[in-house]
């Protein structure tokens, strides 16, 4: 029989039952220092200033100085993921957070913000299209803790997982933005034929062609009469099954014909694609890594040829027209922005593996 009082996993050395309290027993709250300051009041500064959501801006001077766990009074943008925040140091926090902080020798405040993000808030809200948890209701709330040594444990061991989260989404953010700049620079901008920042080796004009004597755009097709198998099949959203036979042994681009049509991706042979997604093989005088690359550049939403569902047609990319230069110039830039694409997808697989991680032990670290 499964114990109620204890979670699935814990560290070594604790055994002991988790005891229910309710909040105010553990807790003190602390809304009567809050101070809501108007957009236009405010003094832009260092200190962040929260709502109900997290950071709203950045003042002078604060109104809270300590480690603080803020809780949406009311404003909340997602009542299923109910906005819950570790604060530490100086903040300024307006009257749609709630401020409390554990007693000392009590609760771990760490511990506490992370409780709380398993908590399920919804039942506890009032008021209508603008829902609002009262202060007596939040302090009543009973939550199930375990001894003091016990939170403090689990408490750094989400804190570490939050800071590595967080630095990968810094590295994340940084690389995005190193390629957007990069990819306004090396490319030709309007009117111009040559990029601003140029591989060393490389010079000479750039040629406009138009994209249908750089590549070949296919056609997508039905699968359903297809049996499981080893090759993937793709739509606009990216792979979803895998079946026994392929349209294509030569890598290729896929982008939406309709519905998702702005966000093309790489797409590595054999394949098969849906009839909603074209996929686009380059020609001997083009490189497909380059191409990609000029796929991404430009904005299919001003080509979208339907009023309802967003749709393009083969016609309507062979006809676009953008500036090439040799095809050994055009490896080189392709094979320099996939490098930066493997630093994103590397981020980007990182966070998903620490989410789902996180996501695990709040589910089996907590009572």
């Amino acid at each position: 029989m499964i114990n109620q009082n204890t979670p699935k996993l814990r560290f070594k050395n604790f055994d002991d039952e988790w005891t229910t309290h309710q909040i105010l027993d553990i807790a003190d709250r602390f809304d009567n220092l809050r101070v809501p300051i108007t957009s236009s009041d405010r003094n832009a500064g260092s200190t962040p200033y929260y709502g109900a959501n997290g950071i709203q801006d950045y003042v002078q001077g604060f109104t809270h100085d300590g480690e603080f766990v803020l809780i949406a009074e009311d404003g909340a943008n997602d009542l299923k993921d109910y906005p819950v925040h570790y604060v530490e140091g100086q903040i300024w926090v307006n009257n749609h957070a709630h401020v409390l902080s554990g007693k000392k020798d009590k609760l771990d405040n760490t511990f506490f913000k992370n409780r709380l993000k398993q908590s399920n808030f919804e039942k506890y809200l009032v008021g209508g299209s603008r829902a609002k948890l009262n202060a007596d209701i939040l302090m009543k709330m009973p939550i199930k803790v375990p001894s003091l040594p016990e939170q403090s444990a689990i408490g750094a061991l989400f804190q570490t997982l939050d800071e590595l989260l967080s630095a990968y989404k810094d590295n994340l953010a940084n690389y995005q933005a190193f390629k957007a700049s990069m990819l306004s620079k090396m490319f030709p901008k309007a009117g111009q034929t040559t990029p601003e920042i140029r591989l060393d080796g490389f010079d000479g004009e750039w040629e406009e062609k138009k994209l249908g004597d750089t590549c070949q755009v296919n056609s997508g097709r039905d699968y359903k009469h297809l049996s499981e198998g080893n090759i993937p099949v793709y739509g606009t959203g990216g792979y979803m099954l895998s079946i026994n036979d392929k349209l294509s042994d030569k890598d290729a681009i896929g982008i939406g014909r309709k519905g998702t049509i702005d966000k093309p991706f790489l797409i590595t042979a054999p394949f098969w694609t849906v009839d909603t997604l074209f996929f686009v093989t380059s020609n001997n005088k083009t490189d497909l890594n380059f191409l990609f690359q000029i796929f991404n550049r430009i904005s299919w939403k001003k080509y979208d040829e339907s009023t309802g569902v967003p749709s393009l047609s083969k016609k309507t990319i062979q006809i676009v027209k953008e500036y090439f230069p040799s095809l050994e110039e055009q490896k080189a830039i392709g094979d320099f922005f996939s490098s930066i694409d493997d630093l994103i997808s590397s981020c980007q697989e990182k966070i998903e593996q620490l989410e789902t991680l996180k996501k695990k032990l709040l589910q089996d670290m907590f009572v």
